[in-house]
This record gives C-alpha cells, sequence and structure tokens, in this order.
C-alpha cells in the first residue's frame, strides 16, 4: 500500500521549485520535482488499458521528447536540472524524460538511479499508468527511506482533473502566487512564452492539443509561429516575438479560474492552498501546516535550513513596471485575484 501521496500545484512561476528544494531536505517527505513532464499530456497520460512495465518505462526513459528538442536548440532553462550536473546522455544522445528534473532533484547520480529503476521497473506486470506511477513511488520513498510523498510541478494546475480522477485518496495543495508579479515572471521565462505562443496555433488552427495539429494547420501559420514547430527552432522567435505583458494576466487569469474550479470538486479534507508570499511571511507557521497536511511533522532543523532557501526578493516586482503596464497588467489578472479571494 503506497503512503500518502500529496500534490502540490500551482500556475508556474509561484516559487514551487524553491518549495521542492524545500521539501528535499525534509528528513521524512521524499519529494518528487516535476515528474508529470515524465508524462507529457495529461490528457493522455492515464489511458484506462493497463501496460506493461517495459511500456511504463519506455514512456519514462523516451529520449526524444519536447525538452531535448528546447535544449537541441539552445532553449535553457533554469528547471532543467540534468544538463548541470551532466551524466552520460547530451542534447546528441537525448535525455530520458525523467532525468530531466526528476531525477537529479533526488540525488547526484541520476544515471545510476535511472539504471536502478530501470532493472525493477521494466519486470512488473501490466497495469494501468496510475498503478505504475504509485508502485514507482513506493519504489523510491523506500529507496530514500522516506515516509510520505508530496510531488511538485510548476505547471500542474490543469493537471488537477486528470490527478484527482487517477488518485482518488490523493491530497492536493494549490501554491499560489500574487497575479501580476506571477504574470510578469512568466513574461521573462521561455517556456511560458512557448505555452503563449502554442495557445495562439492551437487558437488560429482551431485545436486543443499538439496531435491533432496537421501540416495544413502548419502551412496556414504565420511564419513566427510556423518557425516554432519546424526541426530547428530559432530561439529568436521565442524572445523577439511581440507578446503583450497584459496577454500574461489573462493567462494567469484563466489558469486561475479553471483551476479553483476543479480543486472545488476535491473533497475539502484533501485540499488546502497557500500563498507564495505567505510562506516568505511566516515561514515556520505556512511550512509546518503544510508539512502536516502531507502527513509530517516540521522539525525546527528543517525549518531553520528552509528559511535561508527563501528569496523575499521575488516579491512585489510588478509595482517596478511603469504605471500603464503595471494598469493593464493589474487589470489582466483581476479575474484570476477575484477567484482566489473567493476561494479563500
Amino acid at each position: 500500500m503506497m503512503r500518502q501521496l500529496t500534490f502540490i500545484v500551482g500556475t508556474g512561476r509561484s516559487g514551487s521549485t524553491a518549495l521542492s528544494r524545500i521539501m528535499r531536505v525534509h528528513p521524512g517527505i521524499l519529494s518528487l520535482s516535476e515528474f508529470l513532464s515524465s508524462l507529457g499530456d495529461p490528457a493522455i497520460a492515464f489511458p484506462e488499458e493497463p501496460i506493461g512495465g517495459d511500456a511504463f518505462w519506455k514512456l519514462l526513459s523516451d529520449t526524444e521528447n519536447p525538452m531535448t528538442r528546447l535544449f537541441r536548440n539552445g532553449v535553457t532553462m533554469e528547471e532543467f536540472v540534468y544538463p548541470r550536473k551532466p551524466g552520460r546522455f547530451s542534447s546528441e544522445t537525448g535525455i530520458p524524460r525523467i532525468s530531466w528534473m526528476t531525477l537529479p532533484h533526488l540525488t547526484d547520480d541520476p544515471d545510476g538511479l535511472l539504471d536502478e529503476l530501470e532493472r525493477q521497473v521494466k519486470t512488473w506486470p501490466p497495469r494501468t499508468n496510475p498503478e505504475h506511477c504509485e508502485a514507482l513511488f513506493e519504489l523510491l520513498r523506500a529507496r530514500f527511506d522516506k515516509r510520505v510523498i508530496v510531488e511538485r510541478s510548476g505547471f500542474s494546475l490543469h493537471w488537477v482533473p486528470y490527478l484527482h480522477k487517477a488518485f482518488p485518496e490523493a491530497r492536493f495543495v494549490h501554491l499560489y502566487r500574487n497575479g501580476p508579479d506571477c504574470a510578469l515572471s512568466m513574461s521573462r521565462h521561455a517556456g511560458f512564452r512557448l505555452i503563449h505562443l502554442q495557445q495562439d496555433i492551437f487558437r488560429i488552427a482551431g485545436i486543443k492539443r499538439p496531435s491533432e495539429l496537421t501540416e495544413r494547420h502548419i502551412a496556414a501559420l504565420p511564419p513566427h509561429l510556423a518557425g516554432l514547430l519546424a526541426p530547428r527552432l530559432d530561439p529568436e522567435l521565442i524572445w523577439k516575438a511581440d507578446l503583450p505583458l497584459a496577454s500574461f494576466g489573462t493567462m494567469w487569469s484563466e489558469m486561475i479560474g479553471a483551476g479553483i474550479a476543479a480543486l472545488a470538486e476535491i473533497p475539502a479534507a484533501q485540499r488546502m492552498a497557500v500563498a507564495y508570499e505567505e510562506i516568505l511571511d511566516a515561514p515556520d507557521r505556512e511550512l509546518s501546516r503544510l508539512a502536516a497536511f502531507a502527513g509530517e511533522t516540521a522539525p525546527a532543523a528543517w525549518l531553520d535550513e528552509a528559511r535561508t532557501m527563501l528569496d523575499a526578493g521575488r516579491r512585489g516586482l510588478a509595482q517596478h513596471l511603469p504605471p500603464p503596464d503595471r494598469a493593464a497588467l493589474e487589470e489582466a489578472c483581476a479575474p484570476g485575484m477575484r477567484a482566489l479571494a473567493a476561494a479563500r
């Protein structure tokens, strides 16, 4: 039987990476960072039909993934931990999905852990993907001698309906940040600029996900969007794209609105919310609350170390924008801010 499982979900750019690092140093918590990114599209991550352990491992160890493509074309992100702990994989060989962020977060020898997991996972009998995930989580929990499991992926709020269906007993923490600050951070991040541009592609093509995109759709796209789908991706297409700052506020508000609606479908005892700013203001109180919700205590030594890992300098960044830009961004974020206030 798997131990207590908690998902920390959010829009991204909300302090969640720092929270994963804090959870990693807790003596009783297995901190899984960006595991959901290993599974790809949430709409197809949990098929109903069982698959064998070899097929499940093929999904996790796939080297020709979107992250490899970005890296090969010179697009790097702070979340990509493996290239900063180089091993036997490279942009030429491709890097396994689970090795980009999840395994290097757990160990300084991600290649060794990958091999260790492969030997066991490939022998597993057929079962559903959620059952495979539970078995993997439990395997890692025991391997690192932890007591509970906390998975945290930054861009994960849209996963909530799929996760609740796949793991009905799991708990959910919604980590959020002041809307204008979060949206401003998104506008300066390659991954979220790509998400914005991808949404533009979907809107123009009239589709909902990448698997629906055809050559006919691509031919009808403007060059700055079609170029994002070419084998060789020019990073300048991401950074030079004319993306109004307020449009990131709109994107953030839409994510928050949909996410809060999905979280409302989960029993109240299985969900909680916490603001990044509240963690900065009262780290001992909020981190103790988070640990208790995940099924753990908050040792004094852990809280002491956690306080050194928080960066208060990320607070209030939007306040330094020119007044017209700040006003437009605040207006775009207003629906999301109202939804957060109502949910609280």
